[in-house]
């Protein structure tokens, strides 16, 4: 009898596990497209992950930004990636300037610090999540950008362990609403690779409207407090002169240093051909300010371009 109950299981087991085979669990379309969500990898390290403290740790940081709105039109901002306890006031400099803005696309573009491949890839993703919710992809809008050069490809495991972007969305839930975003990390950094982004950037969208562009950068790295210096006033001076192509000849001589140095490079070809004729230097520091360790730092900058007066 008890051979025959046994008997009896196994092949009741055997037969749930073929129709399982056969006929797999269907997928919800609600859950096909969460799937296609690109969830938060910071949220509790490099930011905080409750929804609340996250809202309370921006709003300090901007309550912190004293300055009032710029003369002329808002083209692109230069903003620093680090942890928030790091380079998020500096950060609140640049965001500070997007409140009461109408911005409706967001283009960010950063270096890729893991994953390596040519030219640049553009994020296919439905949305990034943070605990403040879902910030909805411009896939429209990022296949065009790919359909413009073989240079230009969407690389999954690029954007998947990758912080620069990610650590800029809770700032814009922040300060602008009713947005999209098109993440496009550069797996090279040369001038061409650059210069070709910056003109499929202005092709896609012509004169690019209510689209912001966004760098994603910090400076120097590990230096001691008055080299990194030495070196940030060096890539800073370049900004300030609004100067894309004397700035990649310092970035390639070792005269300063940023890990996202293509894609301010990128970000300011494309607002000096939309127009941008002013750069300014909103805030700048090292980790060095915040940890009170001199002996090994990390520069931030943010910056803003400026169309008009």
């Amino acid at each position: 009898m008890m051979n025959h109950r046994f008997f009896i299981s196994v092949t009741m087991i055997s037969l749930i596990i073929l129709i399982s085979v056969a006929y797999p669990l269907q997928t919800t379309g609600e859950e096909k497209k969460d799937q296609n969500i690109r969830d938060s990898i910071l949220a509790g390290s490099w930011y905080p992950g409750n929804k609340k403290t996250l809202s309370k740790t921006i709003e300090g940081f901007l309550s912190r930004v004293k300055t009032g709105p710029v003369e002329g039109e808002l083209t692109a901002l230069i903003v620093p990636h680090a942890g928030y306890i790091y380079s998020g006031q500096v950060a609140a400099y640049a965001y500070r300037l997007l409140q009461n803005m109408d911005f409706k696309r967001v283009i960010l573009v950063g270096p890729s610090h893991r994953a390596r491949f040519k030219g640049a890839s553009v994020n296919l993703q439905t949305g990034y999540k943070t605990p403040l919710g879902i910030v909805p992809v411009d896939q429209d809008f990022a296949k065009k950008i790919i359909d413009t050069s073989d240079q230009f490809r969407w690389v999954p495991q690029a954007h998947a362990s990758e912080h620069s972007l990610e650590i800029q969305i809770p700032f814009l839930q922040t300060v602008l609403t009713d947005f999209q975003i098109v993440p496009i990390l550069m797996g090279e950094q040369d001038f061409k690779t650059c210069s070709d982004l910056a003109d499929s950037l202005l092709r896609v969208t012509g004169n690019m409207g209510n689209t912001l562009l966004l760098a994603s950068s910090d400076l120097s790295h590990f230096h001691s407090y008055n080299r990194s210096r030495e070196l940030d006033m060096r890539f800073i001076k370049h900004v300030s002169e609004f100067d894309p192509s004397g700035l990649a000849s310092a970035l390639s001589s070792g005269a300063c240093e940023a890990c996202g140095g293509g894609p301010s490079i990128t970000v300011m070809l494309a607002a000096q051909r939309l127009g941008a004729n002013r750069a300014l230097i909103l805030k700048y520091a090292n980790s060095g300010d915040v940890t009170g360790d001199h002996s090994r730092v990390v520069g931030y900058l943010s910056a803003a371009l400026i169309r008009g007066k």
